[in-house]
């Protein structure tokens, strides 16, 4: 009798495995679909934003001819500066004359790929965010057109329509200008600190040179105003202006705009920093403010803002003679007169670490006249003084000549109970400050002095030279004996 096969078939497999993977692949499609909604929400809601808010974008064809305000200059008869008035202090540059090193530092920090895209940096863009989470020193995402539409004509305000406006401008002057121009309106634009805009102003300002005259340093130490001027100024803020520096150094070197050599000789060079009116210039305030009132009754409030050059016939030279004289006249009746005291008392605080910033504090209201000099008098005694400076800026005692007056004045001071204290004083030079008390005044008899125009020829009525003072018949020309520093002045 046959036998019946046996079935080999394998079991049916469990049906909640099948179930799993079904709904696996709807969660999967759902997760995918809710994703794609979520972008066409957001694409239309960026569409419907941006054709909202294109027509209100500002003309920039002005932007074509580019004219920034600038300052009413005036200059004497061989074309030295005299004064400049004007809310900002600029220098327009055409990009052709502004010097390659310049550019290099800007674009090494600010925008190292200006020339490759379109006006956004997308790449740039994910680095800083990437950098950001990581908490790493960024470069920033907005890109050099992108300040250009943000300075030019936009605000500050961090909200979410503002960057739309200037990602939408950035387009704009991408496709209206070539990257040259943008690069010359940002160069000329910018707020560079100590009321400079654009760089050739800034130059001019921080290092008093022109800027096709700025080494490798010196174009770092500019390229790093732009982040924050007041923080990195280098007149201000030397020690953090200095880090900023030696920062940018390193990025021109890894972008290869400079070599090895040439960036370790620029983290190694010392920068000569003006810390504040320059010795040099050539003093003639009255003509400057005789010109400006000139001016603004022909031109109004457009003096100080359309640019005006005037050339006035007074030679500087004369000038300064006249000017220098001035001065050691007024020195040389000051010494004469009775000690009148330190001008200002300070209180240090006893921490060491506190010192520093309370007498940086203490002199910020009292700035350098010239070769008047401002300092904290630690100690005073007949024999010497213990001065100091803001920082960085050193002192030495050089060599002097005694005046009797002096002596009187040291042993005064010797003795005074307050000499032993905290206290500010004055090397020799003028002193005219008497404005709310923060100076002393300088006495003198009325009538005594009076001022005349010495350069003033009857035949060619040409003012050469203003400030000479005659009193009691006599030039005080008299010279105060070398830079001798005390507390009596």
């Amino acid at each position: 009798m046959p036998t019946k096969p046996t079935s080999s078939a394998p079991p049916p497999a469990p049906k909640s495995r099948s179930t799993l993977a079904t709904w696996s692949l709807r969660l999967l499609l759902w997760g995918s679909g809710i994703v794609v909604a979520g972008v066409l929400a957001v694409a239309l809601a960026i569409g419907i934003a941006l054709a909202v808010a294109y027509p209100n974008l500002p003309d920039i064809s002005d932007l074509s001819d580019y004219r920034p305000k600038l300052p009413l200059r005036v200059f004497s008869s061989e074309g030295i500066l005299l004064g400049e008035y004007g809310e900002e202090r600029r220098s327009l540059t055409p990009i052709k004359e502004i010097p390659q090193v310049m550019k290099d530092a800007v674009l090494a920090i600010e925008d190292a790929r200006f020339y490759q895209h379109g006006g956004v940096d997308y790449k740039g863009m994910v680095r800083a965010t990437l950098a950001n989470l990581g908490h790493v020193k960024s470069q920033g995402a907005s890109t050099i057109t992108m300040q250009v539409a943000r300075n030019v004509y936009l605000t500050a305000e961090k909200s979410y329509t503002r960057k739309i406006y200037e990602i939408l401008l950035t387009f704009k002057l991408e496709h209206a200008f070539s990257k040259d121009q943008i690069l010359e309106i940002y160069m000329n634009q910018i707020f560079l600190g100590n009321r400079a805009y654009g760089f050739a102003a800034a130059a001019e300002t921080y290092f008093g040179k022109p800027l096709k005259n700025i080494s490798v340093a010196e174009a770092a130490m500019l390229a790093g105003l732009p982040k924050a001027p007041s923080a990195y100024n280098p007149i201000t803020n030397p020690s953090r202006a200095k880090v900023r520096q030696q920062y940018i150094i390193t990025r021109m070197e890894e972008n290869g705009f400079i070599t090895e050599e040439q960036a370790n000789a620029a983290r190694k060079e010392e920068l000569k920093v003006r810390s504040g009116a320059s010795n040099d210039r050539v003093h003639a305030e009255y003509v400057t403010e005789t010109v400006r009132q000139l001016m603004f009754n022909q031109y109004g409030e457009e003096t100080y803002t359309r640019g005006l050059n005037v050339y006035t016939t007074l030679k500087a030279e004369n000038q300064d003679a006249a000017y220098k004289s001035l001065r050691r006249g007024l020195m040389d009746f000051e010494r004469r007169q009775i000690y009148r005291g330190p001008e200002k008392f300070v209180t240090l605080p006893t921490k060491a670490d506190e010192v520093d910033d309370a007498i940086d504090e203490a002199l910020t209201d009292h700035p350098d006249n010239g070769d008047v000099m401002s300092a904290i008098v630690l100690d005073a005694n007949p024999k010497k003084i213990t001065p100091v400076r803001q920082s960085p800026a050193q002192y030495q005692d050089p060599p002097r000549r005694h005046h009797p007056r002096h002596q009187d004045a040291e042993k005064h001071l010797g003795n005074h109970p307050a000499a032993r204290g905290r206290r500010r004083f004055r090397c020799p030079g003028p002193t005219r400050r008497s404005h709310q008390g923060a100076g002393r005044r300088l006495r003198l008899p009325e009538k005594q002095v009076q001022p005349r125009y010495p350069g003033l020829a009857p035949t060619r009525l040409q003012l050469q030279a203003i400030y000479l003072l005659r009193g009691a018949g006599k030039r005080l020309y008299a010279g105060h004996g070398g830079q001798r520093c005390a507390a009596i002045l």
